[in-house]
C-alpha cells in the first residue's frame, strides 16, 4: 500500500461500491474460522444488495463476483490481522490485508471504506534509519515492521578513495585527520539526507557509535528530526536486527507525538482555529478548511446524506435504512475529504480525545 494507491481508492465510484472488512487471525486454530466468517459476510452483501431497490440485479451479481475474485487473491491461512475487500458493479475489485485489527462490517456507498487502510498507512510508522560507520553511511526505509536499504539519492555514501579507513590515532595529527575525514563524511550524509527529507519527510533514527553520532549532530540542521538513537556499530547488520533495535526509540517517539497532538489542539483552541464533534468537524472539512484532523482509532458514526449533500450523523444503527443516501461511517468520509484537501490525519488511542468528543480538527482559517 502506498499513497498513490490510497488516493485512487478514495475517489468516488458509481453506487454501489461495496467494502467488506473482517478481522483475521495469524495462527491456527483461530484462523480456521476465518473462511466461514468471510462466507457469512458475503451472504450479508448479497442480502443487502438484493433488498436495495436502487441496485440492479446485474450490478449486484457483478459486485458479488468481484468480491469473490478479490477474496480468492488472499490466502487466509497466512493472513495478518485484518482483511479488506472492495468491489463495484463495473468489475473493479481489490483485496488487502493489514497488520492491525479491523471492525467487522459491510459498507455499501459511493466510495470504498478506506478508513482502515488509511489508519494502517498512517499508524504504520514511517521512518528513516541512518546507519553511520567508518565504511559507509547507509539509509534505510522503515515502514511499520519492514525495513529495506534505500540505495538511491546518493546513498550509500562511502569515504573517498585514498582516505585512511580509521584515521591514525597514534598522534594528535592523525586524530585530527581522522576526525576531519568523518566530519566530511557526515556533512555529505546530512546533505543527501536533507534532499530525501525534502520529498519524503519522516522522523530519523540514527545508529552508530557515539563519536560518529557527535559528528552527525554537528552537521545536522533543523530539517532533520531525530526521533531516537541506536548506539553501537552496525555496519553489515541485517535489516531485521536494525528494525528490532529501532523499535524502542520509535515507540517512545510515538508516545510523545500523541501528547504533542493534545498540545496542538489546545493551542488551536486558544487561537479559535479548533472545532470538535463529528457534525461540526464534517462541516468544516467539507469546506476544505481542515488542516489537521485528529481522531480516535475506534470511532465510527453512521450518517444520512441530505439532498444538499450535507452529512447528518445519526445515533445507533441504521437498521433497514440503506441506499445511496446513507453513509455507514461519516468518520471515514471526513478522513478521506481531509486528505483530498491536503490536510493531515492523525489517529490516536481510544479514549485519548475524551475531552474532544473523540474527533477534533485544527482549521486553516
Amino acid at each position: 500500500m502506498d499513497a498513490v494507491t490510497l488516493s485512487d481508492l478514495r475517489k468516488p465510484r458509481t453506487f454501489p461500491a461495496v467494502s467488506v472488512l473482517m478481522p483475521t487471525h495469524r495462527r491456527p486454530p483461530q484462523n480456521q474460522q476465518d473462511q466461514i466468517r468471510l462466507r457469512n459476510l458475503l451472504a450479508e452483501v448479497r442480502r443487502r444488495l438484493r433488498q436495495d431497490p436502487g441496485v440492479a440485479d446485474a450490478a449486484a451479481d457483478e459486485v458479488l463476483r468481484g468480491l469473490e475474485r478479490a477474496a480468492g487473491e488472499v490466502d487466509l491461512r497466512h493472513a495478518e490481522d485484518g482483511l479488506v475487500l472492495f468491489a463495484t458493479g463495473d468489475g473493479e475489485h481489490h483485496a488487502f490485508t493489514v497488520a492491525q485489527p479491523v471492525d467487522e462490517r459491510v459498507v455499501v456507498d459511493t466510495t470504498f471504506a478506506t478508513r482502515d487502510l488509511v489508519a494502517a498507512y498512517t499508524r504504520s510508522t514511517k521512518y528513516w534509519l541512518l546507519s553511520l560507520s567508518d565504511q559507509a553511511v547507509r539509509l534505510w526505509d522503515g515502514q511499520g515492521e519492514e525495513l529495506a536499504e534505500h540505495a538511491a539519492d546518493g546513498f550509500p555514501i562511502e569515504p573517498e578513495p585514498g582516505d585512511e579507513p580509521n584515521g591514525t590515532r597514534s598522534s594528535p595529527r592523525g586524530a585530527q585527520h581522522g576526525d576531519e575525514r568523518h566530519r566530511k563524511l557526515m556533512r555529505e550524509a546530512v546533505s543527501a539526507l536533507e534532499g530525501v527529507l525534502a520529498g519524503d519527510r519522516r522522523p530519523v533514527v540514527v545508529a552508530g557509535v557515539t563519536r560518529h553520532q557527535a559528528f552527525f549532530d554537528e552537521a545536522a540542521g533543523p530539517a532533520v528530526t531525530v526521533a531516537g538513537r541506536v548506539d553501537g556499530a552496525y555496519e553489515g547488520a541485517p535489516a531485521s536486527t536494525l528494525a528490532e533495535l529501532a523499535r524502542p526509540a520509535l515507540d517512545a517517539y510515538e508516545d510523545l507525538r500523541e501528547v504533542a497532538v493534545l498540545t496542538e489542539l489546545e493551542a488551536a483552541r486558544g487561537l479559535q482555529r479548533y472545532v470538535a464533534g463529528v457534525r461540526r468537524v464534517a462541516e468544516l472539512v467539507g469546506e476544505g478548511r481542515g488542516e489537521h484532523l485528529v481522531v480516535e482509532r475506534g470511532y465510527y458514526a453512521p450518517a444520512v446524506r441530505t439532498g444538499t449533500g450535507e452529512l447528518i450523523p445519526v445515533d445507533g444503527r441504521l437498521g433497514a435504512l440503506r441506499g445511496a443516501d446513507v453513509v455507514d461511517d461519516v468518520v471515514d468520509d471526513i478522513i478521506e475529504t481531509t486528505l483530498e484537501y491536503g490536510g493531515e490525519v492523525t489517529f490516536v488511542s481510544d479514549g485519548f480525545l475524551v475531552d474532544h468528543d473523540r474527533i477534533a480538527l485544527v482549521v486553516r482559517f
